[in-house]
């Protein structure tokens, strides 16, 4: 499989809109959970604003879309530098296993780099077990426990 790491593109829409719902439906947000449709455009939107930190990556195979990655840089109290937060990370099952999320995640690594973030991280549901066999393989645990409140 011959596979593109690259920047979402306003054309992509229609193939992305499938992978965003899809990820969404996997950590329950479907049905009468679902999204509102003015989150989705605003996401969609800021991917294309120059003045937002969040982007968007996409894996591609012979023009079909496999897979996305959102990610967002931004402060922090203990660097100079800002700090890369991988957000999303989505592919199609019948490509999981097949290096699409690992090179996903290579390709924020990579963005990351170039624009002087000395650490990219993430979170994941403690259930999502098949994500974390590929996490322990291209990132170290950092053993924090995230809380929240939600309002």
């Amino acid at each position: 499989m011959s596979l593109t790491i690259r920047a979402v593109t306003k054309q992509d829409y229609d193939q992305w809109l499938p992978l965003w719902d899809g990820y969404n439906a996997f950590y329950g947000r479907s049905g009468p959970t679902a999204l509102a449709p003015e989150i989705t455009r605003m996401t969609w939107q800021r991917f294309f604003d120059a003045y937002e930190p969040m982007h968007a990556l996409v894996a591609e195979s012979d023009g079909q879309l496999l897979g996305l990655t959102h990610y967002l840089f931004h402060r922090s109290t203990t660097a100079i530098e800002p700090s890369c937060y991988l957000q999303d990370l989505f592919t199609r099952e019948v490509v999981r296993g097949k290096g699409v999320g690992s090179a996903l995640i290579h390709g924020v690594y990579e963005r990351a780099k170039l624009a002087g973030s000395p650490r990219v991280y993430w979170q994941t549901h403690e259930t999502n077990l098949t994500a974390q066999r590929l996490y322990d393989k291209v990132a170290e645990r950092s053993g924090f426990i995230v809380y929240r409140k939600l309002f």
